[in-house]
């Protein structure tokens, strides 16, 4: 539920502060707005009210599809032509000059644009960037099995994509890796070359585990109660340094003895105070000894950058234009078998979120979500915004706008492709729930 209402309120917020975008630059250019909904409200309105002398009704849809604002004199998603039929009016949309409504148009991009931007800037002002520096890591990364297939192997501590040094394993960094020629690494104290096939980005896409993690000490954070861990007398603390006599650096190590000694009695040597003890320990039948592991971030040194309130607004334009360009590489992964059955809907958006709220969590979230958003409505689409500003830009160059009959047909059109992408967006969510 927790998840739900933050993507519900996430979404609340991103429609309206887009069609917020198409209702300043209307009014500011004299187009008059009739409507401004949240949600589609085909056939009935949960909510609405029009201000004593206001021009616009405002209410709230039931169908949560995304929003509107219906301009006077415009052919948009409402098919509503019944305007058309008379001679054009100063106040309505189709009076005004291409340019003008060029603008009209492309402002709810703009806007949710600028809302990442905002947010990215008041995240570093708020909390910096933190991060783990893949040289403090001395144990190097755990890879899946994918990125083990392309060369890489456990233990491997990453060092330059091309020529771009690889500071940490964030956004920045995965993008270089998947779009470098070669990636070199650490293996044993040996430098290794590794050469990167594109098909890398299908396979992680198309496997959805992944690219690789830290991998770090086995120590212990938590003991549950009545745990095979506890009844060994494992406590907070402890470090497991080796099963059965087998050295185990770091907990991943540790995972396959554990799972192959389930309901197994399991010799087991830690180290509690600085000092070597063993003990005897039977994991559960799924291979668990009941405990919770420190994290990675609290055992290596973690590298805080403070932003200063004017510092952090260049610096949150760069993330924000870095992950537009990013999605707007990644999208023709869509177009690909492996994109095409990645593709969720409403489920995998709510589960972005954390079952517990987080406020830096839930902005990054909505910062991220403002990108997409944006860059989704660009593409050329009738019924999105970039199908709009296509056709303005066709009227632009042969100085004439197209006409009514076209422009509702390709209105139907785009309206059709879009719910069939909804449907299947949603229904690959279905698909995956039931799998699972």
């Amino acid at each position: 539920m927790i998840q739900i209402l933050q993507f519900v309120g996430a979404l609340s917020l991103m429609v309206i502060l887009h069609e917020l975008g198409h209702f300043l630059a209307a009014k500011a250019f004299g187009v008059r707005v009739e409507k401004f909904y949240l949600f589609f409200n085909l056939g009935f309105t949960l909510f609405k009210f029009k201000p004593k002398n206001s021009e616009t009704e405002y209410g709230i849809g039931w169908l949560p599809f995304g929003g509107y604002v219906k301009l006077s004199g415009m052919i948009d998603e409402s098919l509503d032509t019944k305007q058309l039929s008379s001679e054009a009016q100063p106040w309505e949309f189709r009076a005004k000059p291409a340019w003008q409504r060029l603008i009209i148009m492309a402002s709810g991009v703009f806007m949710n644009f600028l809302t990442a931007v905002v947010v990215y800037a008041m995240l570093l002002f708020a909390y910096g960037k933190e991060y783990v520096a893949l040289s403090e890591a001395p144990y190097g990364m755990e890879f899946s099995e994918v990125a083990q297939k392309h060369g890489f192997v456990s233990g491997d501590i990453l060092l330059k994509a091309d020529t771009m040094q690889l500071k940490a394993l964030d956004q920045e960094a995965m993008r270089a890796i998947l779009n470098a020629a070669e990636v070199t690494v650490l293996r044993n104290a040996d430098t290794i070359l590794i050469p990167i096939d594109q098909s890398l980005k299908l396979d992680l896409v198309a496997a959805q585990t992944g690219f690789a993690s830290f991998r770090n000490p086995f120590v212990i954070k938590g003991v549950m109660d009545m745990s095979p861990a506890q009844l060994a007398g494992l406590q907070v603390g402890d470090s497991v340094v080796a099963m059965n006599g087998i050295t185990v650096p770091t907990h991943q190590d540790a995972n396959p003895i554990l799972k192959a000694h389930k309901l197994t009695p399991l010799s087991i040597d830690y180290v509690r105070d600085g000092n070597l003890f063993s003990t005897t320990v039977t994991p559960d039948s799924a291979g668990f000894l009941g405990v919770y592991l420190k994290p990675y971030y609290e055992m290596f040194p973690v590298t805080k950058i403070s932003y200063g309130f004017f510092e952090s607004f260049p610096k949150g334009l760069q993330e924000g234009v870095e992950m537009f360009t990013g999605y707007a590489d990644d999208i023709k992964i869509v177009f690909t078998p492996e994109g095409a059955g990645s593709i969720g809907g409403f489920g995998t958006l709510a589960g972005l979120f954390p079952n517990a709220f987080s406020a830096q969590y839930f902005w990054t979230i909505v910062a991220y979500l403002s990108v997409v958003l944006a860059f989704m409505n660009l593409l050329p689409i009738p019924g999105l915004d970039g199908g709009h500003i296509l056709f303005l830009i066709i009227e632009c160059i042969r100085r004439k706008p197209l006409s009514q009959n076209f422009m509702i047909k390709a209105q139907v059109v785009g309206m059709i492709l879009l719910f069939a992408l909804l449907f299947y967006a949603n229904g690959m969510d279905l698909v995956r729930f039931l799998a699972d």
